[in-house]
């Protein structure tokens, strides 16, 4: 191994340890707007048709909130062979209303990268719950946009 690739490997193990460190976060003030949405989720979504708003598939997901402002999707709509966790951002939009991006790669089953989905959030608390709902955009290699689609989806705190 080359010293440039040591240090790549390295730096990678120590950002992957960051990203999955089990240490619970929390809000620094629990009284904070934004310190609400801080933590994770176990979300039922609906993939919707844009137009008609009819559920076409419902399945589970986890979202992580950080403090910090990043935010961590895991789906059960695809298998974790076709499809990364996403990575993104979040941010307070309104009262009770939040905006969230992530990033994901997505894989054929040959393990080729086939491209990139962007997931949009406007997320709004309902008591205890929140409820987003969603634009998904799937890229090619290329970053065309190949396909769209609207979603919705209703979460608890874990």
């Amino acid at each position: 191994m080359t010293p440039l690739t040591c240090r790549l490997a390295a730096l990678s193990g120590l950002v992957l340890a960051a990203t999955l460190s089990p240490t619970p976060v929390r809000a620094s003030d629990d009284n904070s707007e934004s310190g609400k949405l801080v933590g994770t989720w176990f979300t039922q979504a609906s993939i919707r048709d844009c137009n008609s708003g009819v559920v076409l598939r419902t399945f589970s997901a986890i979202n992580t909130f950080s403090s910090g402002g990043t935010m961590t999707d895991i789906t059960a709509a695809a298998s974790p062979a076709l499809r990364t966790s996403g990575l993104g951002t979040w941010e307070k939009a309104h009262a009770q209303t939040y905006s969230a991006t992530s990033l994901a790669f997505l894989f054929n089953l040959g393990g080729v990268w086939t491209g990139t989905q962007r997931l949009t959030h406007s997320i709004r608390f309902n008591g205890g719950d929140i409820e987003f709902t969603s634009k998904n955009e799937i890229f090619d290699t290329t970053g065309t946009v190949t396909t769209t689609g609207c979603a919705t989806a209703v979460g608890r705190r874990l």
